[in-house]
């Protein structure tokens, strides 16, 4: 479907095509017209297919409407259409998404009458502070950097027609339930919810259930898949030779444009290190870095300065990074649904992609529960010299058997410790009574 056959008004369709749209993505065309109906919408999507113009088009163009009616109107309304009161919120769980976001709706909005900006942990207080108090008619917003405006009386909600959440199951993930909870009770203005997730998670319809009024769902593909332009693969390698695959895969095969995905910042810092020694230019991006040092090492990246960009799942989300050829997960993430995530870095917009993941025997448990959610069987690719031997598998192997055992032990002292006190608690023997001794007595008797 033609971007002409939406009837999105002049000057947002100018816009729209200048960043050269010429067709819907599914996802567009299925949530547009139901957005411009004024239900909830809870929509689901693989990532890289358009979600943000999905919402933010119909958004904006209805925005720029009504401030263009009221700019006549000597009302309350004067307030809205000089973009001092927020009509459109956008919650968005990490600060790469919220720029990501951001630039596409000042991109969209450039020709017409609306103010938009960004506010994210990270950034300056006061310079948000004096964006905010300028006057803003859309906000994207990390729920708790927001929160932390809407405490000191820095920004009103009180008149938001449109609420976003998206990527909604990365924000429950991330602990943000209960901020967006405070949230929802700032907006007072009869507003449309829409929810918008790359998968659609039993805490997703829960808290959907919450905040959506009826709502109509949308869903475009398969949940938890990845494209299938995607070429996936899984390297069988020793946990210690990783480093050294690696560089020579990246070296042997001249991989200009790598993103490879970390387990711990503390990792993430090692193996940047370590490609540098390799002679491998590489760049950071992880929480602990600032988000002047993360926007620097993004468009780094981008222009071809670094060939490996470093980075833990805070970039798994947000991160849009046109024709991103290789997708690497150095180490498996510990949720399933987070290598659906990685690995839409690649093959976005119909694009062909290759996602690589090196497995030791400490990753088989994450790739077992991948395979099980994407049901996908790898193969396991061994290069040789780079396979581990049967001693560590065995030692590994030992090591996990002896955790399990520990803890079962320890389960069952806890449950006998439980047995005790109710007996305790049945013979009379009062609170002062020891549980141990009890247990250690039933032992004896047997």
């Amino acid at each position: 479907m033609s971007v002409d056959a939406i009837g999105l008004s002049a000057n947002l369709l100018k816009a729209v095509k200048a960043c050269g749209y010429k067709n819907l993505t599914p996802i567009q065309q299925q949530a547009i017209p139901v957005i411009r109906q004024g239900v909830d919408v809870l929509a689901s999507a693989q990532t890289g297919t358009g979600k943000t113009a999905a919402f933010s088009l119909p958004i904006l163009d209805e925005i720029a409407k009504a401030n263009n009616a009221a700019n006549s109107a000597a009302t309350e309304n004067d307030k809205v259409a000089s973009g001092q009161a927020i009509r459109a919120l956008i919650l968005t769980p990490t600060r790469e998404l919220a720029n990501q976001i951001a630039e596409n709706v000042k991109t969209f909005s450039q020709f017409l009458p609306i103010r938009s900006g960004v506010i994210y942990g990270g950034g300056r207080m006061a310079s948000q502070t004096n964006m905010l108090k300028q006057g803003l008619d859309v906000l994207i917003a990390t729920p708790g950097r927001l929160l932390e405006h809407l405490t000191l009386r820095n920004v009103d909600l009180s008149q938001v027609k449109f609420l976003v959440l998206d990527e909604a199951d990365r924000m429950l993930d991330m602990g943000f339930l209960t901020d967006i909870e405070k949230l929802m009770v700032a907006i007072k203005h009869k507003h449309q919810t829409l929810m918008f997730s790359a998968t659609f998670s039993e805490r997703v319809k829960s808290l959907a259930n919450q905040l959506l009024v009826t709502p109509k769902t949308i869903s475009v593909a398969k949940q938890n898949t990845t494209s299938g332009k995607i070429k996936q693969a899984v390297y069988w390698v020793s946990e210690a030779r990783k480093r050294e695959l690696l560089s020579e895969l990246i070296g042997v095969n001249n991989w200009q444009q790598v993103l490879v995905f970390a387990g711990t910042k503390e990792s993430a810092n090692t193996l940047a290190k370590e490609l540098k020694l390799d002679g491998i230019k590489a760049a950071l991006c992880h929480g602990d870095k600032t988000q002047g040092a993360r926007n620097k090492a993004l468009e780094q990246f981008k222009e071809g300065q670094v060939r490996v960009l470093v980075a833990t799942d805070v970039a798994a989300r947000g991160l849009d990074i046109d024709d991103l050829a290789y997708v690497v997960n150095f180490h498996l993430p510990f949720l399933a649904e987070d290598y659906v995530h990685r690995v839409g870095r690649t093959g976005r917009a119909g694009k062909s992609g290759t996602a690589i993941s090196l497995v030791s025997p400490k990753d088989e448990r994450f790739l077992e529960n991948i395979e099980l959610l994407i049901e996908r069987k790898f193969e396991r690719i061994i290069v040789p010299g780079y396979e581990f031997n049967r001693t560590e598998a065995d030692e590994y192997q030992q090591a996990t058997v002896k955790k399990e055992s520990k803890n079962r032990y320890r389960a069952t002292q806890e449950k006998n410790q439980g047995i005790a006190k109710k007996e305790l608690k049945k013979k009379g023997q009062g609170r002062g009574a020891s549980a141990t001794k009890y247990n250690n007595k039933i032992k004896k008797k047997r």
